[in-house]
């Protein structure tokens, strides 16, 4: 539109000048005679573009006109890129002092001293062992696996579990909260009773069985799970690591489709279908499993874990098995933790 208004404006001027026509052999051409008068020819006023670097674009302007079809090459196209943004400026190496952190006391998973026992069968084996959790005597108390875990939790876990503490509270009040707390706690105990009952061959206790306020959904999720469960060597069993000092309750500890585990009974509110949305529980397990393996109370090695993930509805819970070698692998990380919380 601006071209074309240029145009009428050089066509309409006074000062423009007559074309002659010269026809010459059944063809023709037309030249057109611009007189001094004509307002291109004249002085023309400044541009923000006089002070462009031409030369600096030559061979850019020269690569887009000069043909059809581009001949650039990864060579051509950097020089151009440097030409248009300058140089590259190539990214800080990695600040010092971000190396992995290395352990300061590997202890491994398994006793050499144990032996690793291969599949038994029930009947030969003996009642479950049930250990007490007893206070030390005249010596400092042994940390929980529990309490090591709340006291080395990384700061964006033990972010999100305050905010949805602050939210809960938010929504029930201070002692709203607290009712909520005690009685998932109360629950969790009655889940594990229940659990007792069954894998001793016993009737299940009548509070397992009250509707309200009771768990008959928890034990239907895990119908499923029980079915793959054998071999029963201990419940609600304490056990000690005598290298590592810590101590811990294992939850059970039987044949799981063959297999030796820890198994850890939870509850949750939300479907946990992978074993990263149940946080710290696998290293829990392995806390467990080397607690076990190094305490001379338990004449049986485990090297396999089980997270049994119940849900109140009823609806199938989710078991997360953990072989050797991710059992291995979370013991190295409960190590770290361990660590951590025996710095602070």
């Amino acid at each position: 539109m601006r071209i074309y208004r240029l145009l009428s404006a050089v066509w309409s001027a006074k000062s423009r000048s007559l074309s002659v026509a010269l026809v010459s052999q059944g063809s023709f051409s037309v030249v057109r005679c611009l007189s001094t008068s004509c307002p291109w020819n004249g002085r023309r006023k400044g541009s923000q573009y006089d002070s462009v670097d031409t030369e600096k674009y030559s061979s850019l302007v020269h690569s887009v006109v000069s043909s059809k079809v581009s001949y650039r090459t990864p060579a051509s196209l950097e020089e151009e890129d440097g030409q248009l943004y300058g140089p590259v400026v190539k990214s800080k190496p990695a600040a010092k002092g971000t190396e992995a952190k290395t352990l300061k006391n590997i202890v491994p998973l398994l006793n050499n001293a144990k032996v690793l026992e291969q599949q038994t069968v029930e009947a030969e084996l003996p009642p479950p062992m049930r250990i007490a959790l007893r206070k030390a005597q005249g010596r400092p108390a042994a940390p929980s696996v529990t309490r090591i875990l709340q006291h080395s939790m990384p700061l964006e876990q033990a972010f999100y579990l305050e905010r949805w503490r602050k939210r809960m509270i938010g929504e029930l009040g201070e002692e709203g909260f607290k009712e909520y707390t005690a009685n998932l706690f109360r629950q969790g105990n009655q889940f594990h009773a229940a659990l007792e009952a069954i894998l001793m061959s016993t009737e299940v206790p009548e509070e397992a069985e009250a509707p309200a306020g009771g768990v008959c959904g928890y034990v239907q999720s895990v119908q499923h799970v029980l079915a793959d469960i054998s071999g029963v060597r201990a419940i609600e069993s304490a056990v000690t690591h005598q290298t590592l000092q810590y101590v811990g309750l294992v939850d059970c500890v039987a044949q799981y489709r063959g297999k030796l585990c820890v198994i850890d009974w939870k509850t949750s509110e939300k479907p946990k279908p992978l074993l990263h949305n149940t946080f710290d529980n696998p290293l829990q397990v392995a806390a467990y499993i080397g607690a076990i393996n190094n305490d001379d109370n338990y004449g049986f090695q485990v090297e396999d874990g089980l997270i049994v993930v119940a849900y109140k509805d009823g609806s199938p819970a989710h078991p997360h098995f953990m072989d050797s070698a991710l059992c291995l692998e979370y013991w190295t990380k409960w190590l770290f933790r361990l660590e951590e919380y025996l710095e602070k």
